[in-house]
């Protein structure tokens, strides 16, 4: 089972890890629909701050799922991987969630 769905799974019995897994997918799709849209250097200074705000709303995600024991401590990923995989998890997440 890989790290997105680990934490989708224990967020069906955990309604603050629900919040923080809608909260970065929210950041997720907002990040990537601005690095789609960028053009060259405009915008860098927007992009790096979009980028920040992800990877904070990702990392209390994990950080919360470390302290609760749902994955272990040895977590790396990529930022662009991640906020994909978010994205293409998302729709999954809500109907296994909601159901």
């Amino acid at each position: 089972m890989n790290l997105l769905s680990t934490i989708a799974e224990h967020s069906k019995s955990d309604e603050q890890l629900l919040k923080l897994l809608n909260m970065a997918s929210e950041y997720a799709e907002i990040y990537l629909l601005a690095k789609k849209r960028q053009k060259g250097c405009d915008g860098l200074g927007e992009m790096a701050n979009l980028q920040d705000e992800f990877r904070g709303a990702l990392d209390e995600m994990i950080e919360y799922c470390k302290g609760k024991g749902y994955i272990g401590n040895n977590i790396s990923c990529d930022i662009d991987l991640i906020a994909n995989e978010v994205l293409k998890a998302k729709e999954d997440w809500k109907n296994n969630v909601y159901s």
